[in-house]
This record gives C-alpha cells, structure tokens and sequence, in this order.
C-alpha cells in the first residue's frame, strides 16, 4: 500500500486522505490518456492494424482500384471484453477498379467508445499513372481523395449518478453533431517495394458537441512502407513501417511489421506479427519515484485466403506497467474478392496482384 507523508504548502496542512484521492484521481487520468493513444483520436476512423488484413485502402485513399480485384472487407474490432462501454468498431469497406486507369470506393463504419460514438461514411477515388513500357514490370504512381460525412454523438445521459451535479453536464441529453472532412493520399508501387503518404481530416472542423477548447484541427499524417522479398513457391516476407503524426498535439507512432506468406493449391496462408510503439509517454507514481510510460503493444495476426475469400485473426496486448485492464483486444476480418482479372505484374506484391 502506498504511504504519503504529510506535508504543508503555503501552510496549508493536506492529511493522507486528501493525498490519496489525488493520487487514484491521478491514476484515472493516466489511464485516460493511455486509452486516448491508444485509439488515436476517435474523430474519424482510428488506426489500428486492421490495415495489415490485407486491406491498406482502409488508411490510404490512394489504394482504391489498385488490385487487379475488386474488394469486399468486413471487420470487427473489440476491446477489454468483460468491461462495460468498452470500446469497439465494425468497418464495411468496398473498392475496385472504374476504368482502366481509375478505381473508387467507399467504406462504412460506427465507432463506439464509452459515452463517446461516432458513424460516418466515406467516398473515395484515385487514379493511378503506369510508368513502365509493359503490363510485366509494375511501376505504378496512384493518387487518391476521401470525402465523408461524419456524425460524432456524445451520451450525456450516462455521466452522471444518482444525485451528483456539474454545472457543465446537463445530463438530460444526447448530443449529436455532423461534420465533413477530407483525405488525400499518394501511393507508389514498385515491382516488389510500395510506399504510402496520407493526410487524413485536412478540413479543420468544429464539432459543436464539445467546448471551445477542443481543436479544429483533426489533422493526421501517416508514412508507410514496405517490401516483399523470398522465392514465392517456398514463402515470401514482408517486412513493413507506418508512421503517424497527430498535427495538433504532435503524437507520433510507429509501426514495425513482419508478415510471411506460404502458397498452396487452395490459396494462401499468411501470418505476422506487428509492434507499436509511441514517441511520447505518460509520467506515474512508481512506488516512491516517478516513471514514464510510453504506449506499446504488440499484435500478432494469422490468415487464409480460400480462393476468393479471405479470413484473418488479430490480437493486440498492451505491454508496460500501467495497464486498464490485462486482456487484449480482438480482431476478425471477413473478405471476398470480387470481379478479379489475371494477375499482371512479375512481382511479389500481394496488394495488386
């Protein structure tokens, strides 16, 4: 049990039990700001690594159309299970090819995040430039545009308890605001090596729901990487980054991943593994000194593509001291390929063939 000594400021006497609502109030808000990192702002689709089920249009706008098959991805996502108001999300995204050069889609997704929700929709379009001489040598150039609406819904039904009372909290309501925004992306696929740079929320929006305090500014970059190298009729690797930086509050993350991939007459399995890490961390009260945390956690993933279907399984487990619950966070990702055309390009790159 943690003892605190008595002290005095300003000559002011404050008693162990005043020091220690402090304390557990302290502890709430670093777990607070620990979820917060975690979700990565819950204003728009948050990243996590749904991404790597093989669904990188999910983040970049700039993927959309970029497969020689259309595809239908469904996913679902839930955090602490036993806990109450715990956080999940479900996206339904679909993209393909329009025209030779050019490919739209558009993706679905609720959000739900204790008394915080959000629903929103997206459009998105690119168009993508082939630099080679031959449909054998993939060089490819693609540009991409999202446009969404948005709605943000915040409970204020549930805030409060029986006879508690904040002059700032009505506690009566539900309040409900919806707001437009933009992504813009560029891709760049070269025989086995593909780059990706994202600028997600570009509109500074207000959000009516909160206070004067809250930013505008939704602003997000993302950077991603990565490269396919092995023999194909043994097991192929890849080897992966994706980089994010939060404009307005200066969060960055990094992801470094490692997928391989084994083919056989039905399909394909494939596996990973994938570690997130944060540049900026959390002071706590460590026994009698005080530590920083930093929000890491890794994900192991496993897949099958059935012919045209797909299925895949992520697990993420926060690692560190200081933890809102010891459980992990489940993923599942249904797909199906869709419309699909001959594989064209002499590469390994499992993103467009």
């Amino acid at each position: 049990m943690l003892a605190f000594p008595l002290f005095r400021i300003s000559g002011v006497r404050f008693s162990h039990f005043f020091l220690l609502v402090m304390f557990m109030k302290f502890r709430f808000l670093l777990l607070s700001f620990f979820m917060y990192q975690y979700s990565f702002s819950q204003e728009g689709i948050a990243v996590y690594s749904d991404y790597l089920s093989d669904n990188y249009y999910l983040i970049h706008p700039s993927m959309a159309g970029a497969a020689n098959c259309a595809k239908l991805r469904l996913t679902a996502r839930k955090q602490w299970f036993g806990q109450s108001d715990a956080p999940q999300m479900q996206t339904l995204s679909f993209n393909g090819r329009v025209a030779e050069k050019s490919g739209a889609g558009i993706i679905v997704f609720n959000d739900k995040n204790g008394y915080h929700s959000q629903k929103g929709v997206k459009f998105s379009f690119a168009h993508h430039i082939m630099f080679s001489r031959n449909e054998i040598d993939l060089n490819q150039l693609s540009f991409g545009v999202s446009a969404g609406l948005i709605q943000s819904q915040l409970d204020q039904t549930k805030f409060l308890q029986s006879g508690d009372y904040d002059p700032f909290v009505d506690g009566s309501i539900v309040v409900k605001d919806s707001y437009f925004n933009v992504d813009i992306g560029a891709s760049y696929n070269f025989l086995d090596f593909y780059a990706h740079a994202t600028v997600k929320n570009v509109i500074e929006t207000r959000r009516e729901i909160y206070s004067e305090y809250e930013s505008d500014n939704l602003r997000k970059y993302l950077l991603s990487a990565g490269y396919i190298l092995g023999n194909r009729e043994k097991m192929t690797w890849e080897p992966s980054i994706l980089f994010q930086l939060v404009e307005k509050t200066q969060e960055r993350t990094i992801d470094v991943n490692l997928k391989a991939y084994k083919d056989f007459d039905f399909g394909k399995l494939w596996g990973g593994l994938s570690y997130r890490r944060s540049f900026d961390g959390a002071k706590y009260i460590n026994g009698s000194s005080v530590s920083v945390q930093k929000l890491q956690y890794f994900t192991p993933i496993v897949g099958v593509n059935y012919n045209n279907v797909m299925f895949a399984y992520t697990y993420s487990q926060v690692v560190g001291n200081v933890k809102f619950d010891n459980g992990g966070f489940h993923q599942v990702t249904l797909g199906i390929n869709l419309f699909c055309k001959r594989e064209k390009y002499d590469c390994n790159c499992p993103a467009i063939n």
